[in-house]
């Protein structure tokens, strides 16, 4: 419902069961969840669409210019088809395909002030392989002349490597203990100049439910990392610096359309990529029943609601930033070296990166320190 009314008021839309009451020739619009996609035998792509009253089938042609917008597609978004109904009324021909997307005169807003944000992530205290060298670094520079703008601090989850998130992690802990590894991320974080203000938000290897929308912390793990006395909040999380909004996701989902898209569309190498599609489904975690665990709440929280100016998220462990219509994405690498699990998959990290941001200008640029 709610991102079918960002379709809604763009093509005059039909319920499924009204579109199959209507005599063959006649143009149609459905707004809908895609319920599945197939080829058929002669290479066309059958697309069924489903509302609240039923599905109704809509066949994209292979020869027409939007039919590479098909491999874009997960089951379970959301979108509007245009087209026109066979003459047996039993299918329709597509016309137009409209996303819910970020609208092309996006202007983001922008800090009035020269102010400056470090976006990190997938920190993983607890690790062998966390990176202290290169956080002690960070933290250093940042008490530099050259980091003197730096005023905020945004962390998009995976604070501590965690207990039992893969099989055997226990071969890689430094730390064994949960709240140990949480100690330990808070005597790091106290190595951040006082006065910059933090934002956290959990991601899948934290203590947390796995189930997205994630809570923010529980009141012992606050107590624990309340170093400069950060702002903890839920993953995913809009939040307002300077009038910049930036919307906060760990980044599982990142996973789930980097595996579905073609490598043309979405990559690890370039995980802003894949944050475009999100982005343009206004959805985080567009497909519902997949490798993202979703949790089945009331109302649906991880839909992007507003634009946001900048999209920052983590979890692939991959540095990448671009603009998507002048929203901002940034996945912000991470400061673990590459884990023997990494290896057996074939992630190369890239880790002790900082991408700061000045929220003046939406401009990034890359510290490295490693």
């Amino acid at each position: 419902d709610r991102l079918g009314a960002k379709l809604r008021g763009r093509v005059n839309h039909r319920p499924a069961t009204a579109i199959q009451d209507m005599p063959g020739g006649s143009e149609v619009a459905m707004v809908g969840l895609v319920n599945d996609i197939r080829s058929t035998a002669s290479g066309h792509w059958l697309i069924e669409l489903e509302d609240a009253t039923g599905t109704f089938p809509w066949l994209v042609m292979k020869d027409r210019e939007y039919a590479d917008l098909v491999g874009e597609l997960l089951c379970d978004e959301v979108l509007a088809m245009e087209g026109t109904l066979a003459d047996d009324s039993g299918i329709a021909f597509v016309d137009a395909m409209h996303f819910p997307d970020v609208p092309r005169t996006h202007e983001p807003s922008t800090a009035d002030r020269h102010v400056q944000a470090a976006l990190i992530s997938d920190v993983h205290v607890g690790s062998q392989e966390f990176m202290a060298d290169a956080w002690n670094a960070f933290a250093d520079w940042l008490h530099t002349p050259d980091a003197q703008h730096v005023e905020y601090l945004l962390l998009a989850g995976d604070m501590v490597e965690g207990v039992g998130v893969y099989p055997d992690q226990d071969e890689e802990l430094d730390i064994v203990d949960i709240y140990e590894q949480y100690e330990a991320f808070s005597e790091h974080l106290k190595k951040i100049p006082g006065d910059i203000e933090i934002v956290m938000i959990p991601g899948n290897h934290d203590a947390v439910r796995l189930a997205e929308p994630q809570p923010g912390f529980d009141e012992e793990l606050r107590t624990i990392m309340s170093a400069h006395d950060p702002q903890i909040v839920s993953n995913p999380s809009t939040v307002t610096l300077e009038g910049v909004s930036v919307l906060m996701y760990h980044g599982v989902s990142l996973d789930e359309v980097i595996a579905e898209l073609p490598e043309d569309k979405a990559s690890y190498d370039d995980p802003h990529k894949a944050m475009y599609h999100l982005l343009k489904k206004r959805h985080v975690a567009p497909q519902f029943g997949g490798h993202t665990r979703l949790a089945p709440e009331e109302k649906d929280y991880l839909i992007i609601d507003e634009v946001p100016d900048i999209f920052h998220t983590g979890h692939v462990h991959k540095l990448g930033f671009g603009k998507y219509h002048d929203v901002l994405a940034i996945n912000s690498g991470c400061w673990q070296a590459q884990t023997d699990f990494q290896k057996s998959v074939n992630i190369d990290p890239d880790a002790g990166f900082a991408p700061i941001v000045d929220l003046d200008t939406l401009d990034v640029t890359v510290q490295k320190f490693s």
